[in-house]
């Protein structure tokens, strides 16, 4: 399991093959990238996000990414998680998070990866604040994150 929280840009290519190469039992891999979009859905009508500040608990973000990794693989039986979540000011098109499971069948890595972000958006203790020409605001989870957790329980 690797869990990174970290300012600098990750390469998701070098991620995906050295998972692959430490689990020679595993079929699948799943992962998703998060990245900085220009608007925020359901904000459509305002002027487009030029940036994003991230902030975070250090030692209890790290904790909370671990403990949803866990839970993830103890559910699903997974070879490994990645997680990758980057902090600090990030421009428009940039990679925010990493996520990238791996097991034996691409059903259940498939899940687990949906799962981990799921908990992640509004479990984990970052703080996203959006810069745009007008002016900058504190973001808070929206509705649709909070109804997703919905189907784990």
């Amino acid at each position: 399991m690797k869990i990174a929280i970290q300012s600098c840009d990750f390469d998701v290519g070098a991620e995906l093959l050295q998972l692959r190469q430490a689990h020679r039992q595993t079929g699948a891999i799943v992962s998703f990238v998060g990245t900085v979009r220009d608007t925020a859905v359901g904000d459509e009508s305002k002027q487009p996000v030029v940036q994003m500040e991230l902030e975070h608990y250090p030692g209890m973000t790290e904790k909370s990414l671990t403990d949803i990794a866990q839970q993830a693989i103890g559910r699903w039986q997974l070879h490994d998680v990645v997680i990758i979540h980057r902090i600090g000011v990030l421009a428009v098109s940039e990679q925010i998070v990493f996520v990238a499971v791996a097991s034996q069948h691409r059903g259940t890595a498939f899940m687990a990866c949906e799962f981990i972000m799921d908990y992640l958006k509004t479990e984990a203790p970052f703080w996203k604040k959006e810069t745009r020409e007008s002016g900058s605001e504190w973001v808070d989870a929206r509705s649709t994150d909070l109804s997703a957790l919905e189907k784990w329980t």
